[in-house]
């Protein structure tokens, strides 16, 4: 049994990320990066030889590398040394056949976003959840930055006074033409609907932006007005969303989520505006967070810097100045995620704390859902 300052690290499988996948690295980075996971099991890919290649290539046994993940999902159960969590890597039509498996095993589920592909396959996993004595995690990293994570504390402790506006973009511009036709692998199935869901940009990043909106504003939306555009001549999804939004407390916001927007790589933005002061947050400078109180100069506040919450202030791995970022963001999810599992493991109430579960993913299925709903029927004001 290996441990790392104190902790038991965790054993691992991991289903998807194969050769020539994105995320699977990213989440291999980001359970590694704290030392609370070890990697020892996989079915990597859906064809079997690409499946092992992967497998050698990560340093797997061979006798740990599968073809099926529902081979998989039964046979680590049964080991004595068998995988504790799975983390789920897959194009989004995998997602509730793979934890469903691995829930069913008692295996803890770390999951890739968007939860499913359709809201009846959220609805139907949400009760496997509920029947299964193991976790569920959905990877709504961004909730994982420091600076996210003391806007949400300022706005908890007041700071901003009754929440009035709530603003979120996320651009991008890899999709601005058809790369998809040119076999581009993360475009091919995220423009499928058959894999992706109806869902394009809106469930690619779109479901980020409002997982973040909610996550810092602590708002729930009540209604959206949605126009899905495919810009791209041919293309089966969206690949732009502009949307307004109503929340439960009376507080409006717009979203805006786009693949066609040149100039931009990854350009998620949050602004929150309350009576006394708003927050501003860029992914593309994470480690600060502009304040702004009414009538007084703004001022920032960075990460590793003073004036941050003791949760927040604890929350770094380098000194102030030292750039943290995505895959950083991402490590704060896994080892939430390993915090989470042992106190599981020793019999406490299933404790998840700000971790993103199957709520968040459940709400995520549902604002998709309205937002179909809204622009197909022209833009009206459509409830969640």
């Amino acid at each position: 049994m290996s441990e790392t300052n104190g902790h038991r690290k965790l054993r691992l499988g991991m289903v998807g990320g194969g050769e020539g996948a994105f995320i699977g690295g990213v989440h291999r980075i980001a359970a590694r990066l704290d030392d609370r996971f070890e990697l020892v099991a996989g079915a990597l890919a859906s064809e079997a030889a690409r499946a092992h290649r992967s497998a050698a290539a990560l340093g797997l046994d061979p006798k740990r590398s599968y073809a099926d993940f529902e081979v998989m999902a039964r046979e680590e159960a049964a080991r004595p040394d068998g995988i504790e969590a799975v983390s789920i890597v897959t194009p989004n039509h995998m997602h509730a056949p793979v934890a469903t498996a691995f829930l069913r095993a008692g295996i803890h589920v770390i999951c890739d976003k968007p939860m499913t592909r359709k809201l009846e396959e959220a609805e139907a996993l949400a009760e496997e959840v509920r029947a299964s004595n193991a976790l569920f995690v959905l990877t709504h990293n961004y909730t994982g930055y420091a600076m996210v994570r003391q806007a949400r504390a300022m706005v908890e402790a007041g700071k901003l006074g009754r929440i009035r506006v709530v603003q979120v973009e996320y651009p991008q511009d890899w999709l601005t033409e058809p790369v998809e036709t040119d076999g581009t692998k993360q475009a091919v199935w995220r423009t499928d609907p058959a894999r992706a869901g109806a869902a394009g940009s809106l469930g690619d990043i779109g479901t980020h932006a409002m997982n973040l909106a909610s996550f810092v504003s602590c708002l729930e939306p009540r209604e959206v007005c949605a126009e899905l555009t495919s810009f791209v001549a041919g293309r089966a999804v969206d690949d732009d969303v502009q949307m307004l939004i109503r929340y439960e407390s009376g507080a409006k916001g717009m979203l805006w989520a786009s693949q066609v927007s040149p100039g931009n790589e990854n350009g998620l933005k949050l602004r929150v505006y309350g009576e006394t002061a708003g927050l501003e947050w860029l992914q593309t400078a994470p480690d600060s967070l502009r304040v702004s109180p009414f009538g007084e100069p703004p001022y920032l506040l960075s990460r590793g810097g003073p004036g941050l919450t003791p949760e927040v202030a604890e929350m770094g791995r380098v000194p102030a100045g030292h750039p943290e970022g995505f895959l950083e963001a991402f490590g704060n999810i896994y080892s939430a995620a390993a915090d989470a599992i042992l106190a599981h493991e020793r019999g406490e109430p299933r404790p998840l704390g700000l971790l993103p579960g199957v709520a968040d993913g459940l709400a995520g299925m549902r604002f998709i859902s309205a937002a179909l709903r809204s622009s197909q029927a022209g833009g009206v004001w459509t409830a969640l």
